[in-house]
């Protein structure tokens, strides 16, 4: 992975270079799911806090939980979660532009005051295309694109996942990405191209 890559990861449509990372420990929840299907994302959020030794906590004092995933067959549905409009207080709009596109997902991150992730809620609309997917590569690839402000373009053309001996496992290039990311060293945010080259050098890039 080059610098320019990199960078790329993190440059949204605009042109403009927006990193951050979570900011406190996470408090996930999951809606619409089975047990065996919990379990999963479950275990999904723990191997992700465990690479980049981001604490798991049962309650975030300011949102009681603040990673939601949310999973559900219609966006209408979401009209009658509770509380949910006070969360996302424009989500009605919200709803209908993603209805108008036939979207299946769309992530929404909240961030405090220096620009790190403190929210994010995470919404699945499960068509088609998503029922169809492994259990363990839809948890883990939703729960992977939540842990970093990765461009809405990021992925695009290559999954941050790949498959070894039958399991699915994040690519070594991403795992070493996000192991950098989370360098206590490092700001929790950054928008200048610059950050690119830091986490070059944490991943064992030289120029």
């Amino acid at each position: 992975m080059t610098p320019q890559d990199i960078e790329a990861l993190f440059t949204r449509s605009d042109g403009g270079f927006v990193f951050a990372r979570w900011g406190r420990p996470i408090a996930p929840v999951v809606f619409g799911v089975d047990d065996a299907t919990l379990a999963v994302i479950k275990r999904a959020v723990e191997a992700t806090c465990l690479l980049v030794k981001q604490p798991i906590v049962e309650t975030d004092p300011e949102l009681g939980s603040n990673l939601m995933m949310f999973f559900f067959r219609d966006w209408a549905e979401l009209g009658g979660v509770p509380g949910l409009d006070r969360l996302v207080p424009d989500m009605g709009p919200l709803v209908e532009k993603l209805q108008a596109v036939g979207a299946n997902q769309y992530r929404l991150f909240r961030f405090d005051d220096s620009g790190a992730i403190k929210a994010c809620f995470v919404f699945l609309r499960m068509d088609e295309q998503l029922s169809a997917m492994h259990a363990e590569t839809l948890a883990l690839g939703q729960v992977v694109q939540s842990f970093l402000l990765w461009s809405e373009m990021a992925f695009q053309d290559a999954s941050p996942l790949a498959l070894h001996d039958g399991n699915t496992l994040l690519r070594p290039d991403i795992a070493d990405l996000l192991r950098a990311a989370y360098d206590p060293v490092l700001p929790a945010a950054a928008q200048d191209t610059s950050h690119a080259l830091r986490l070059y050098a944490r991943i064992g890039g030289t120029l």
